[in-house]
């Protein structure tokens, strides 16, 4: 959900689902960007995560509801180095936060 994972991606239309997160805890330097690019390419989701200066991740993905419910069980486990401790919702303020960054 980088840009190159987000290109191609399925459209984000009107009967999509989407999810907006903020994952605390250990997050950064373990992989955790690559576990969601993987999860969510797996899924056909579209979107994007990025890292956060407070050392979180911001996940934004969109698609059929059931593969977006699958994509935030797997936040909320990450990747084996990781450590979760919590996953945020966050509110969307637009469509165009599908756009990759």
């Amino acid at each position: 959900m980088s840009d190159a994972a987000a290109r191609g991606r399925r459209d984000a239309g009107a009967s999509s689902n989407a999810l907006r997160v903020r994952v605390e805890g250990r997050v950064q330097g373990v992989g955790f960007r690559w576990f969601v690019e993987q999860r969510a390419r797996a899924l056909d989701l579209a979107g994007w995560v990025r890292n956060l200066d407070d050392g979180a991740v911001e996940v934004c993905a969109a698609g059929p509801a059931d593969a977006v419910a699958a994509l935030a069980d797997a936040l909320r486990l990450g990747p084996p180095q990781a450590s979760v401790r919590a996953v945020v919702p966050l509110p969307a303020r637009s469509a165009d936060e599908l756009l990759p960054h």
